[in-house]
Formats: structure tokens, C-alpha cells, sequence
């Protein structure tokens, strides 16, 4: 399973994720933080829709945009 979404769909799932789930963005990045260490971004994302019943799309679009601001923070971006 790929965590690769068109630019267009991933900002569309982005966007969506606060009506969709009754949670902001910071609050998922809160709970993927405070969640299991896992090595692989598919690993995080199975866990994200297991644990939080969220759907594959969702959580793959979640732990990206995570990876994606988390990777800026450190490059000073």
C-alpha cells in the first residue's frame, strides 16, 4: 500500500480531515507523537486507521502531511 496521493487528492483529504474526523490536524499529529515508534510510514498509518478507526485514505494522508511539516521543522523551513 502506497502513502502516495496526487498533490490535488492529499490537499482535498487534508482539508477534509477536521469535518471528517471531529479532530484538527495538530491533534492527530498530537496522537501519532504519543503513539507506537514505528520505522515504516505504512506501519504508522495501518496503526492510525486500526487504532482511530479512520479510513486507509485518511491516515495515509495524516501520517504524509505529518512527515511532510515534521521534516520542514527540522530543515529549518
Amino acid at each position: 500500500m502506497s502513502l502516495t496521493h496526487s498533490p490535488e487528492l492529499h490537499q482535498n483529504l487534508i482539508a477534509r480531515i477536521p469535518i471528517v474526523t471531529g479532530l484538527q490536524l495538530r491533534e492527530w499529529f498530537s496522537r501519532i507523537e504519543s503513539g507506537p515508534a514505528f520505522l515504516r510510514l505504512t506501519e504508522r498509518a495501518q496503526w492510525l486507521s486500526d487504532e482511530h478507526g479512520l479510513s486507509h485514505g485518511y491516515a495515509s494522508a495524516i501520517v504524509h502531511e505529518y512527515e511532510v511539516r515534521r521534516r520542514a521543522r527540522l530543515n529549518g523551513a
